[in-house]
């Protein structure tokens, strides 16, 4: 059963028991990303997160990290372009320590000056780690022009440039702002007992207080748009995009149910057309990348240079065949299913489910059952699923970045998806 307390102070708790796993997962979550900032301090909520790791005043980093294994548990965190996520997983019998050190990190981290020295050496070495990763590097050099005046179009991880100007007075204050207590959720699942568990998160978080965060995300548009960057690798990296669904609507499903039978597994038909027919391709997929006021739908591939119009050409066709080739309503209830069964079969462990409660309600207000889901997605309809299809695929709203050392036969000057 999920229960939802809100602390006198704004931080709400979400709760989950699990009675028959020995784990528990934990999670503080923040909204706060790189959505949140501004070209001149990108990337300042992905380093408050590293820096969160670098000692507190009773802990080193060592000894934080020493703690955690001592008890066999599980301790990292992520930052989105919406949010920052902190957890930790350990056996039911250590859920106290964990809630101490995270609630230590929390609250207490140092921002020592010569700590930050040293991890903006680490996060340089990170950003040069992404960009040898080119299959990432498309999907954000995609979003960067279609959402150029938003901070969405952004990395999370920010540039060499505005990583040198931190310090631990820009970082202090920046957390002090978007760590408020109504931008907080603690989300904890597993085998727990539910008001032991409240009232000891209650005493570690309860009490702390800030100022009203005022700051409001500015609306994010859609621009379809082409970019190409120039690496030295053997591969092409293809990734199309188109106008996707925002967060928590009722299209959303629609489009889950749309994306599994275009690009979403095995035998999905971008999968069976290029890679298994045409042999064209090792990976090629989709997915909707969605936040809290808009999304991309996205198309990628990983091909060789001399292939990339024909590919290209064989995607934007299977894009076309939504509409022209209509899916029937045996194959609609088989992406349904297949939706059902990667969600609940994704609930059999403790952190998906802490996950899932502590993202939906920090973002969306509210967390969706399990039952309530399955719900949702058996009403997904031939009419909805056509609806989503006609809001989401026009070609005039195609967007397209390659990465690579050339487009080999590509000209984009006679591509589209007509």
């Amino acid at each position: 059963m999920i229960k939802i307390n809100s602390l006198p102070n704004g931080v709400r708790v979400v709760t989950e028991t699990i009675p028959f796993v020995r784990s528990v997962s934990f999670g503080v979550w923040v909204r706060n990303g790189s959505r949140n900032e501004s070209p001149e301090n990108n990337g300042i909520s992905h380093f408050i997160e590293h820096m969160l790791f670098k000692g507190t005043e009773k802990r080193s980093a060592m000894e934080i990290a020493d703690t955690m294994d001592a008890v066999g548990g599980q301790l990292n965190a992520f930052t989105s372009k919406e949010y920052t996520c902190y957890f930790t997983r350990t056996l039911d019998t250590h859920f106290d320590v964990a809630l101490d050190v995270l609630s230590d990190m929390f609250f207490n981290s140092k921002f020592d000056a010569s700590d930050i020295e040293k991890e903006r050496g680490v996060i340089l070495e990170e950003i040069s780690m992404y960009e040898d990763a080119p299959e990432d590097l498309a999907v954000d050099l995609l979003q960067a022009h279609t959402f150029p005046q938003n901070p969405l179009g952004m990395s999370i991880l920010g540039t060499p440039e505005t990583i040198s100007g931190f310090n631990t007075n820009n970082l202090k204050k920046f957390a002090a702002a978007r760590y408020s207590p109504q931008n907080v959720v603690v989300a904890v699942a597993g085998n727990i007992d539910e008001n032991a568990v409240l009232e000891k998160i209650t005493a570690a978080f309860g009490s702390y207080a800030g100022e009203p965060d005022t700051f409001a995300n500015s609306a994010a548009t859609y621009t379809p748009g082409f970019s190409f960057r120039e690496k030295d690798i053997e591969q092409l990296h293809l990734c199309m995009g188109f106008p996707g669904i925002k967060s928590g609507v009722d299209d959303s499903y629609a489009l889950a149910a749309v994306n599994t039978i275009l690009g979403g597994g095995m035998s999905s038909r971008l999968f069976q057309k290029i890679r298994e027919e045409h042999g064209l391709v090792y990976a090629v997929y989709s997915y909707n990348a969605s936040y809290i006021d808009t999304g991309v739908f996205l198309v990628y591939a990983a091909l060789n240079p001399d292939n990339v119009q024909e590919v290209a050409e064989l995607i934007s066709n299977e894009v076309r065949g939504m509409f022209t080739e209509k899916i029937t309503a045996e194959q609609l209830a088989k992406a349904k299913e297949q939706l059902k069964s990667n969600f609940l079969l994704s609930l059999e462990s403790a952190a998906n489910r802490m996950n899932s409660i502590g993202r939906t309600l920090l973002m969306l207000d509210k967390v969706i059952t399990p039952d309530e889901l399955v719900e949702k997605i058996d009403a997904i309809s031939m009419d909805s699923f056509f609806a989503v299809c006609d809001k989401i695929f026009k070609p005039d709203q195609m967007s397209l970045s390659l990465v690579g050392k050339n487009m080999g036969s590509f000209n984009r000057d006679t591509f589209a998806m007509k």
